[in-house]
């Protein structure tokens, strides 16, 4: 694949404002009917989108986590299930980058610059908690090692070129990345994901039988947690952009709705519902529960920023917190502006065969994916008595 490169956060922001419209007119009969975005997928990776946070000294845009954020905001205010399906690519490429040794840089910096994709294999099903992997990495005589396990909710891997597997090392349990090449023998992606929505982010299974994988594509992923760290932060992040992105795109298509297709109701006396003055209050209640959440999720992503040029155990914490503020709040607004907008539209906006639904589908599948109730703990622990927030990947 011969992908552009994207040269500044400038650049990266007009390329994803495109796309985004390009993706929008198609959305609702891709979540319809299932049918899995590969052609938009591949226009993603043609387009540079995924290769913007690749370092400058490897030939990247090196963009600014806000501009990032903003990336997938933009996306998700057309697809929701297309601004999900990278979300890990540019976790596990962040995690390249701080976990990587040199060559292991420059060799996965090329391959995405090249247009090639990250997917993810790291949930698994059946165990206490989140942190429970019991896919197991053993190493072999000739110093390479082999991989057995079954990951679920592996967002991305069926569109992958390159899967990163979460898994125990034999012997001492540390948890590392194992980048295995989609077409491995003995790696088997099933597209098995049948949620209510972000129906095609092809969420499904990962099976791994006796997969080989090479030392120089192992990375040590337990050093990530050992000291101040940003991994969660902007894995967070990204995922309060999505939501925001949900909130902002059910919002305008309520307000399209209502301007063209909505009845006014007889008591109101008014030709057009858009004229109503109960229904233009909701509607400026629910702009500022978005324009709240855009103010949060950018907030955020500087607090992020700031903290990755100078990093210390306060500056990740400040960081944390920050994107958690953003990411309660984002899941709240699109929960709520997503129900809403049957409440503003009318009857009419129920039909099935108009899928307004899709947008609350999506909001209240994404916003499931871990608890905000945890993020308002830490947030009021912080805030009473400067208790930084543990250090794992949802923080």
């Amino acid at each position: 694949m011969n992908a552009h490169v994207i040269a500044d956060d400038a650049e990266a922001l007009t390329v994803a404002a495109a796309l985004a419209e390009e993706f929008r007119p198609g959305a609702s009969a891709r979540d319809a009917g299932r049918r899995l975005p590969r052609a938009e997928v591949d226009r993603l990776s043609a387009s540079g989108l995924l290769a913007v946070t690749v370092p400058a000294a490897h030939g990247g845009a090196e963009v600014s986590r806000e501009t990032l954020a903003e990336v997938f905001r933009l996306l998700a205010t057309a697809d929701a299930s297309l601004a999900q399906i990278p979300q890990n690519h540019f976790v596990y490429a962040n995690v390249i980058e701080r976990q990587g040794n040199e060559e292991q840089r420059t060799f996965f910096y090329a391959e995405l610059l090249a247009g090639r994709r990250l997917g993810n294999a790291q949930s698994e099903a059946g165990t206490r908690h989140v942190q429970d992997i019991r896919t197991r990495l053993e190493p072999l005589p000739d110093g390479s090692y082999v991989l057995n396990g079954v990951k679920h909710y592996a967002t991305g891997a069926l569109y992958a070129d390159w899967i990163p597997v979460l898994a125990r090392a034999a012997g001492n349990d540390d948890l590392h990345v194992a980048c295995v090449p989609r077409d491995a023998p003995g790696l088997t992606v099933l597209d098995d994901w049948d949620g209510m929505g972000q129906r095609t982010t092809a969420s499904g299974t990962v099976r791994l039988v006796d997969v080989r994988v090479p030392a120089d594509r192992v990375l040590p992923h337990h050093l990530t947690f050992e000291g101040p760290q940003l991994h969660g932060a902007v894995a967070q992040l990204l995922h309060a952009a999505i939501d925001t992105g949900i909130a902002g795109g059910a919002l305008a298509e309520a307000a399209a709705f209502v301007r063209t297709k909505s009845r006014p109701w007889f008591e109101s006396g008014f030709e057009t519902a858009a004229e109503d003055p109960l229904l233009v209050q909701r509607f400026g209640e629910l702009a500022v529960r978005v324009r709240a959440s855009e103010a949060l999720l950018r907030e955020a992503a500087r607090t992020v920023d700031r903290a990755h040029a100078g990093l210390t155990d306060d500056s990740a914490a400040e960081a944390s917190i920050a994107v958690a503020v953003a990411k309660a709040h984002a899941a709240d607004t699109a929960v709520e502006v997503t129900s809403a907008l049957f409440e503003v539209a009318g009857t009419r906006s129920a039909l099935d065969s108009l899928n307004l639904h899709r947008y609350w589908r999506d909001a209240r599948t994404h916003t499931l994916h871990d608890p905000v109730r945890w993020k308002i703990q830490h947030i009021g622990r912080y805030v009473l008595g400067g208790v930084r927030p543990p250090r794992h990947g949802l923080l």
